[in-house]
């Protein structure tokens, strides 16, 4: 990715955490600080997963009894995991903001204590140390681009950064699904700010924190706010490249960098925290699939073709001879207006990129009078607002499926026309030497083998 988006890119790989995520290191920090009265009644805590399995987790290894309150919308995963290190959990609220105000209610009651997961003093100094890490092991970093919610982090890595080298840049980022922190900085205090369903669930924190906002707003440089396609093609490309699986929360800075959103961190030296990785299989499922679609990998369209025997065939033919996958296909006889013998073909398929779907639109034009494409976005920002803009298939016209070496090889229909002549050979050439030199390695190699295992069978 360091090529393609001409910036030197460094990964905080957080997720690895025991509990997958950055938390831990609050969580542990505060659970330490606590009085021996504190810890003999325990603590208390709203969080939507994170906050409450680092509580749970670290709490149970230091036997202190930990209660979390978690939204309706918290993932299923990691409420199941706040069970499974020992902690008392209650589902309430539709929000963080909820869930926050009904754990209030219970440390009224039973005079625990309550951790706030992102506005704790001692919650910002444990996070902090992060900052700390990453000048130990990027000691000349530019830029730090961090993941923002109720602000806990940031506000640690910036007091921390920013004490020992001033000159790094600090940028937050939040979905754009819910921009608490960015409008607390705007109206210079935290403000309740209105939260829909996002793929960063970790971040969905109606009302930033009043400590966090007063360590970091003032040692912030930079805040940005990014859609949910740009977060679902950020976790694709962490799955993909990286073979990295974060959740929404923490993809959301290398999010900000691919939709560019910064272009000043071009050659500079860049480190993303990816902080979280507890994401529900079944949200991985959909993230890559908006992913594909929004990467204009992921189409779907539809075609009438005959009804007679071989309709189908045919259309499937033409779709592997540009080596297109096919993922799911359904009949619509009912719906087809044209004649009887026709039936509507709806198919969703898997493409290499944008110019490899209009290539495979050219050939369906050129051999169907009726295609339909259903969807198939220019760019993520047009998957966001749902604009098709048919207009810009016209395009396809000018490409040319079969230039070069990649559809053809694909195509059934051309193999035996292919001239073997013309493809480049690899140079192969073995002396005899080298041959037997080859041979004789591969006996020895053969015999240290057998006698290893004769050994080891003796041994048991």
């Amino acid at each position: 990715m360091n090529a393609d988006l001409d910036m030197e890119m460094y990964f905080k790989k957080d997720y690895m955490q025991f509990t997958g995520s950055f938390k831990e290191r609050g969580a542990r920090y505060t659970l330490k600080k606590l009085t021996s009265e504190q810890r003999r009644k325990g603590v208390i805590a709203a969080s939507a997963g994170n906050h409450a399995q680092a509580l749970a987790y670290h709490g149970g290894l230091l036997d202190i009894p930990v209660t979390v309150v978690m939204p309706i919308v918290a993932p299923i995963m990691k409420v199941e995991n706040c069970k499974k290190y020992g902690a008392n959990v209650i589902i309430h609220g539709a929000d963080i903001g909820e869930s926050r105000l009904h754990a209030l209610k219970i440390v009224a009651k039973k005079g625990m204590m309550y951790i706030n997961g992102y506005d704790h003093p001692n919650i910002l100094a444990g996070q902090g140390t992060m900052g700390l890490e990453i000048l130990d092991q990027v000691p000349d970093v530019d830029a730090i681009v961090v993941p923002v919610g109720g602000g806990g982090l940031i506000a640690g890595i910036a007091l921390a950064v920013k004490t020992m080298k001033p000159e790094v840049l600090i940028i937050g980022v939040e979905p754009e699904m819910c921009p608490s922190f960015t409008s607390a900085m705007k109206h210079g205090q935290p403000i309740h700010t209105p939260t829909f369903p996002s793929l960063a669930d970790g971040l969905t924190v109606p009302t930033a924190g009043v400590n966090a906002l007063a360590t970091g707003g003032h040692l912030i440089d930079k805040m940005v706010t990014v859609s949910e396609a740009w977060i679902s093609i950020a976790i694709l490309r962490l799955i993909e490249l990286e073979k990295a699986v974060v959740e929404g929360a923490g993809a959301t800075g290398l999010a900000a960098v691919l939709a560019g959103l910064l272009p000043e961190l071009k050659g500079k030296k860049v480190v993303l925290p990816l902080c979280g990785g507890n994401i529900d299989t079944t949200l991985l499922g959909r993230c890559l699939d908006r992913g594909l679609a929004a990467d204009g990998r992921l189409i779907t369209f539809n075609v009438v073709v005959s009804d007679r025997p071989g309709g189908i065939a045919e259309l499937t033919r033409i779709i592997s001879n540009v080596g297109v996958s096919i993922k799911d296909i359904v009949h619509e006889r009912a719906w087809v207006r044209t004649n009887t013998f026709a039936v509507g073909v709806r198919i969703l398929a898997e493409t290499r990129n944008r110019k490899h779907s209009k290539e495979l639109f050219k050939l369906l034009r050129e051999a169907y009078d009726d295609v339909q494409i259903l969807g198939y976005y220019d760019s993520p920002e047009d998957y966001v607002a749902g604009n098709l803009q048919s207009s810009k298939f016209e395009s396809v016209e000018d490409e040319n499926p079969f230039e070069g070496n990649m559809n053809i090889q694909y195509n059934q229909d051309l193999d035996q026309d292919l001239d073997l002549e013309d493809i480049p050979e690899v140079d192969s050439e073995i002396s005899q030497e080298d041959l037997s030199n080859s041979i004789d390695d591969l006996k020895i190699t053969t015999k240290l083998a057998e006698k290893t295992s004769k050994i080891s069978s003796r041994l048991n």
